[in-house]
């Protein structure tokens, strides 16, 4: 077994701060995710080494404060108290998971806090609370590059003499400061530090937030250059203001839009059609066909492995050449998004718009998480502030929101025969979650707070920023959808050589062949969906269907049930009555408008 790392240090700062780029410049790509235990809050781990010792970095939640309003900041005062994740009621874990429950429950050696050069006083409250904790503790100070675009000096010294305690200086995204960061927790971990003088002398009741308000004056000052002039707002601030304004706002809103869901199907398709299909079907297997047959004998085995659903061959072809070429152009496209500071400015300025269904400006985020996957969008809407707002959005993301690996298979499914039956079947998506939102809007009793959002400064991404994040979440579809979805092949294998496909297509001809009017097999994705979602649709394109059938087909496996692990997240995050009713009205959906655009399709063509 391996050996636990001697020390772990929790990185801890508000959101938005850098801390993610931090964590991965510290860590590299070797990270593991998991949930904490009794809730849905996701946390990171990996390791570094600090000289010759190797640290377990925790990348804890961010929060603004420890006050433990919310889950996010239960999870970072339970992390900070050394409590035992494995000793909670009901909570169980397995493998990497278990590992990872062990080191954030393992008691922290240290802190790393990262405070924002651009609002000094939120992030010293912050430092305040954690070193009341009386742990070893190091301030980072992050995004000095955005103060001093502004001409604002943060002196870091007088900084680090008020706190007691190290306080350095960093640009995550440039790698600026991490010699000097990695130097002072090491010193740190070996020598321990007392809690904060300031906090000692000064610390009361309600005193924290002066205090923190009284030491960000001091240790901030203006510089007005040579010519003493007031710093004025460059190009890329002026931009920032225009995209939060309706106009020109929300025309480059709709251009943005376009030219993003253009780089998910243009480079996937390239990638797909250039590089991993004649790859995969030119050597991988090919080599592997000609292996099993040099083994295994002709017959049951040797189909299940290579046969007409064999999940040697159909299993690896379908998750890493059909869909992971759209997963990968998608989260370069989200990337895009979130890294240059335009997402929180898309919710800002369709506040007004979504609000005409039930919904701010804010629930953007959790939607367009869900075409990344399901589960972290729905427990995205945990940041939502009213349960009517979360029971819409869950619904709009269960309904019509169909995840990476469910648009990749899409995607595939349509963009050979017809790119813009692509383009129908989203805008189609669309339409259906407008409609769902104004429906539940007045079926739903509730208030509407109004939104709160953080707009951050409009950035330039970084090439080798955007490059680990792509590749870290990459690494996660890899574990957590593409392997999954070759257990699902291996499903479809056995159903189609032990005859029983042959038997559900019979019991299910009556929907599948005389309503949807799609061949008799057609009824394997419907069971195989249930499983994985973009298996509803994957079966598909192996069988040759017109474009009337590919375009139900589609439209079916848009809406048909959310796979099992949404269903299981629904029942955790609501009930069980919502998520047996989710899947009735999704499944119901999806037959519904299936069978009635194949009846209106027949009629016209």
């Amino acid at each position: 077994m391996k050996e636990t790392p001697e020390h772990t240090v929790l990185l801890m700062g508000p959101p938005n701060v850098g801390k993610s780029v931090l964590f991965n410049r510290l860590t590299g790509l070797n990270v593991s995710c998991a949930n904490y235990a009794g809730t849905t809050v996701e946390f990171t781990a990996g390791k570094t080494k600090l000289g010759k010792t190797e640290v377990s970095l925790v990348d804890v939640p961010g929060t603004y404060t420890l006050e433990a309003t919310n889950e996010a900041e239960m999870v970072a005062v339970d992390m900070l108290s050394g409590k035992s994740m494995l000793s909670k009621s009901g909570s169980h874990c397995s493998g990497s998971s278990c590992q990872l429950a062990e080191i954030a429950s393992s008691g922290p050696s240290a802190v790393l806090c990262v405070l924002d050069a651009g609002n000094l006083e939120s992030s010293l409250y912050l430092l305040f609370q954690v070193l009341e904790y009386n742990l070893p503790v190091v301030a980072a100070l992050n995004r000095l590059d955005l103060a001093d675009e502004k001409g604002d000096i943060i002196d870091t010294s007088f900084l680090s003499r008020e706190l007691g305690l190290p306080v350095v200086p960093t640009v995550a995204v440039e790698g600026k400061g991490f010699e000097e960061l990695k130097s002072a927790l090491r010193s740190v971990l070996e020598k321990g530090k007392s809690p904060s003088p300031v906090l000692r002398i000064k610390k009361q009741k309600g005193f924290l937030w002066p205090l923190a308000e009284e030491l960000a004056q001091k240790a901030l000052r203006r510089n007005f250059g040579d010519g003493g002039q007031v710093w004025q707002p460059g190009r890329r601030q002026k931009w920032g203001v225009l995209l939060l304004r309706t106009w020109p706002g929300l025309p480059l809103a709709f251009v943005i839009l376009l030219l993003t869901f253009g780089m998910v199907v243009g480079l996937g398709m390239s990638l797909r059609q250039y590089i991993l299909l004649p790859v995969f079907r030119g050597v991988i297997i090919p080599g592997i066909m000609e292996g099993v047959q040099g083994v295994v004998a002709p017959g049951f085995v040797q189909n299940m492995l290579i046969g007409e659903y064999g999940f040697l061959v159909k299993g690896l072809e379908w998750p890493f050449a059909l869909v992971m070429p759209y997963v990968l152009s998608f989260y370069f496209a989200l990337a895009l998004l979130e890294d240059s500071g335009y997402l929180p400015r898309l919710g800002g300025l369709l506040d007004g718009l979504l609000n005409r269904i039930g919904l701010r400006g804010s629930g953007i985020i959790p939607l367009l998480l869900g075409y990344g996957c399901g589960i972290p969008a729905i427990l995205a809407t945990r940041a939502l502030d009213s349960r009517k707002e979360r029971l819409i959005i869950t619904t709009m993301i269960c309904l019509a929101v169909p995840c990476i690996s469910q648009s990749g298979a899409l995607i595939a499914l349509l963009s050979e025969r017809s790119v813009g039956l692509v383009l129908v079947i989203f805008i189609f998506s669309f339409l259906v979650m407008a409609a769902a939102g104004l429906l539940l809007d007045r079926l739903l009793k509730g208030a509407r707070p109004p939104m709160v959002m953080e707009i951050p400064e409009l950035l330039l991404p970084r090439v080798d920023v955007l490059g680990k994040k792509v590749l870290m979440r990459l690494k996660l579809f890899v574990m957590d959808g593409a392997l999954p979805m070759v257990g699902a092949v291996a499903l479809a294998a056995l159903l189609f050589e032990s005859g029983i496909m042959a038997y559900l297509g019979v019991v299910l001809r009556p929907l599948v062949s005389g309503w949807l009017g799609l061949p008799q097999e057609a009824a394997v994705p419907l069971v195989l969906g249930i499983m994985r979602r973009e298996m509803a649709v994957l079966p598909l394109l192996e069988m040759d269907l017109t474009l009337l059938q590919l375009f139900v087909g589609a439209v079916v496996g848009l809406f048909y049930v959310p796979c099992i692990a949404i269903a299981a997240t629904l029942a955790r995050e609501f009930n069980l009555s919502i998520a047996a009713g989710m899947l009735l009205l999704t499944s119901s959906l999806a037959f519904l408008v299936g069978g009635i655009f194949f009846r209106v399709g027949s009629f016209f063509l």
